[in-house]
């Protein structure tokens, strides 16, 4: 699942770069600051299969529990950025 969530990476990163260039500069900054936690993610994530590949378990271990909390963070600036700063939001709705 791992892989195929990194693979689905790219794909999703296009979509949000779209996106990202068309904010104001606040919902800009909140929109970068959520990019750059999902890189982390990203980078955790990969390096975690790595480390298990090298029998090295324990810190394969701690670089997912790294990913996790990347994503955890990731997750609660996306909310701010399309809840909180209606990014997306139909107005006409």
């Amino acid at each position: 699942m791992l892989a195929v969530g990194l693979a689905g990476v790219a794909p999703a990163a296009v979509a949000e770069w779209a996106d990202w260039a068309d904010l104001p500069s606040e919902q800009a900054r909140a929109g970068l600051a959520h990019a750059i936690s999902n890189v982390a993610a990203v980078a955790f994530y990969a390096a975690s299969p790595t480390a298990q590949l090298h029998r090295h378990s324990t810190k394969g271990r701690l670089w997912s529990l790294g990913g996790l909390t990347a994503l955890t963070v990731s997750g609660a600036l996306g909310d701010h950025v399309a809840y909180e700063q209606a990014v997306g939001a139909n107005p006409a709705a």
